[in-house]
């Protein structure tokens, strides 16, 4: 879990991923489309893939990717990012860390 934490921590936005994954794809997709700066881990590149999944379910992501962490703190994975975002939430959360470019 310490390592899931330092790397949401490190950036203003933070994308866990698999490269394969479509749900991810779409989450990056919008956040290149808002012309957000974020930082993408691709966890299926990493050997410590299985941790890092399990930390991000025990962080209470309903399912391990995506999960997208904004200022360090857990927004959720796709059903979350898309509901903050069709409310007009997500810009406030993102201007909020200056992830916009």
């Amino acid at each position: 879990m310490d390592k899931v934490m330092q790397l949401a921590s490190e950036k203003g936005v933070m994308i866990f991923s698999k490269s394969s994954c479509c749900l991810c794809y779409s989450v990056k997709f919008l956040f290149q489309e808002l012309g957000v700066r974020y930082e993408c881990y691709e966890l299926d590149l990493d050997p410590d893939c299985q941790e890092m999944e399990k930390a991000l379910m025990r962080l209470g992501c309903n399912a391990p990717v995506p999960a997208v962490f904004i200022g360090g703190k857990l927004i959720g994975s796709t059903n979350e990012v898309m509901s903050l975002h069709l409310s007009g939430l997500l810009l406030q959360k993102l201007k909020q860390h200056q992830s916009l470019s």
